[in-house]
């Protein structure tokens, strides 16, 4: 005659131990912080027509021109504030349009961007790449 097998109850404490170690090593390596953000804001129409004569910003894969003079991401900062001067405290932040050549990285945008953040009195808009 043949015996009949009995099937041996699976143990879940094991799993469940697994599970949790699982668990307790990702909550443990996450980061549930934000990282540095950066202000960007985009060209659109309808906007209020300014006052003050705005900056022309041209950002390539290896040089940065405002209003065609051609500077170092280093140099930008005070050229800005060379060009701004001092602003009064009720001053509305200056114009600065960034214009992208077709081979701009997005670090590089990113570099530029941290860079102005930096400088205060100017709101910058990115232009699409060129």
């Amino acid at each position: 005659m043949r015996k009949i097998r009995r099937r041996r109850k699976l143990s879940m404490t094991s799993l469940i131990d697994v599970i949790f170690l699982l668990l307790l090593f990702f909550m443990l390596t996450s980061t549930f912080t934000r990282f540095a953000e950066v202000e960007l804001a985009a060209a659109g129409s309808g906007a209020a027509a300014s006052d003050t004569r705005p900056l022309f910003l041209q950002l390539g894969a290896e040089t940065v021109r405002l209003n065609g003079t051609e500077l170092t991401l280093d140099e930008l900062p005070a050229k800005l504030a060379e060009t701004r001067g001092e602003p009064a405290a009720e001053d509305a932040p200056q114009p600065l349009i960034v214009a992208l050549r077709g081979e701009v990285s997005a670090q590089r945008l990113t570099d530029l961007l941290v860079t102005l953040r930096g400088v205060s009195g100017f709101r910058a808009t990115v232009l699409g790449a060129s």
